[in-house]
């Protein structure tokens, strides 16, 4: 390699790994716009990248959880009841604002869409019988359907029956758990070459003329995220630590929320935000079971897209819709968040149960979610950021909370 060609490359590798995403976007966009037929090409970049990361996630995992709790001692604190509540009143928090939003800006949208496919859920009953039969999943399935509920059960019941092994496999168990933990930094090391083939390809394949038909929507339910982001997030992350929360937010949003925007999968960015976690320097035994859980529960961008759209389908319609309706459909949405990850086609396929609320049908609601992956290149996108980067950010408040 000559001379000119390795001082830009060096230059490149002593960068931090956020701006080596940034100038990874930047590329991407540029590549898109110049030379769409090599961008779409270079999506098979973005997608090696996404299968890396989905492929380790399940064995890390299902690695450190065991490992967390099997060398956990007692009377040593987890922190993970302060992390679910904090789960909890974030989901229910971002419907909140949803719904408000969707009063204060209301939205009409031309329901001549074709009906999506897929089948929708038939109710909160439904989505919480398809979570405890995951729960019992074959410990193999789970691994290799990436079934984190499961994976999780597992886990915890072999780290507790683990807690009196000997000290030689406990040792075993800790190499196995290292040796994966240094696979997911070697591939996150590839993360900004394999979001540059994602933003390429993706601007290749769709650009964004699609979404114009619809701004008024993605704009509500966009606006919406990024208030939970940096409004309602930190005011909760503060009422926790009594600290200033900016610092930690936007470690959390540059760390976690940047890729799991263009991964467009909280599975996915699960070894990233277990990264993040350790650079910031929380307990292992909290953020080795909270991260895959949060993954699984916390939602509160799934939360916004189902109250903002099922509010939108009723102005649209002509329904009334009092404030305490709303607050029920606060509470609905927030349930069913907290399933989406088991639910093919996310929290769209989610939106046909809290419309049923209102005496909306299934047809027009379905025509309403076909709505709804039109602009999914943003609203997903946008969507599984929060998710993914609220799971560290609640975490991390767990873990520095004021007690």
């Amino acid at each position: 390699m000559s001379t000119s060609l390795a001082s830009p490359v060096r230059a490149m590798v002593r960068l931090g790994l956020i701006p080596q995403i940034v100038i990874g976007i930047v590329l991407g966009i540029v590549v898109a716009s110049v030379w769409p037929e090599a961008a779409a090409s270079l999506s098979l970049l973005g997608q090696v990248f996404i299968s890396a990361l989905k492929a380790v996630a399940p064995v890390l995992v299902f690695l450190l959880v065991m490992a967390a709790i099997a060398n956990h001692r007692r009377g040593q604190p987890t922190h993970m009841r302060g992390v679910l509540l904090l789960y909890m009143v974030g989901t229910l928090c971002a419907a909140l604002v949803a719904v408000i939003a969707s009063f204060v800006f209301p939205t009409s949208l031309v329901i001549d869409a074709p009906q999506a496919s897929g089948q929708p859920p038939g109710g909160i009953a439904e989505i919480l019988r398809h979570l405890l039969l995951n729960v019992v999943d074959n410990p193999i399935h789970a691994l290799m359907n990436a079934n984190f509920v499961g994976i999780l059960a597992w886990a915890i019941a072999l780290g507790i029956m683990l807690r009196g092994a000997a000290e030689t496999t406990l040792g075993v168990l800790n190499a196995f758990s290292e040796a994966v933990s240094n696979i997911v930094r070697l591939v996150i090391r590839f993360a900004p070459l394999g979001i540059f083939g994602l933003v390429a390809g993706t601007l290749a394949d769709t650009g964004m003329t699609a979404l114009l038909d619809y701004a008024h929507l993605l704009a509500v339910i966009v606006g919406c995220m990024l208030c939970v982001a940096l409004v309602t997030n930190p005011l909760i992350v503060f009422l926790a630590t009594r600290r200033n929360p900016y610092p930690l937010v936007f470690a959390c949003l540059r760390g976690s929320a940047i890729t799991a925007f263009f991964t467009r999968s909280s599975a996915a960015n699960i070894p990233v935000n277990m990264a993040l976690c350790e650079r910031l320097e929380l307990d292992a035994d909290t953020y080795s079971i909270s991260i895959p859980l949060g993954a699984t529960i916390n939602m509160a961008g799934a939360a916004i897209t189902i109250s903002v759209i099922t509010l939108a389908t009723a102005h649209t319609l002509g329904i009334g819709v009092d404030f305490a309706s709303a607050l029920l459909l606060c509470i609905v949405a927030s349930l069913a968040a907290c399933g989406v990850s088991g639910v093919a086609g996310g929290s769209l396929l989610l939106i046909p149960m809290a419309a049923s609320l209102f005496g909306i049908s299934n047809e027009v609601a379905m025509q309403v979610v076909a709505i709804g992956f039109v602009i999914s290149v943003v609203q997903d996108a946008t969507e599984t950021a929060l998710n993914s980067s609220t799971d560290v950010l609640f975490t991390a408040a767990a873990c520095r909370a004021k007690h």
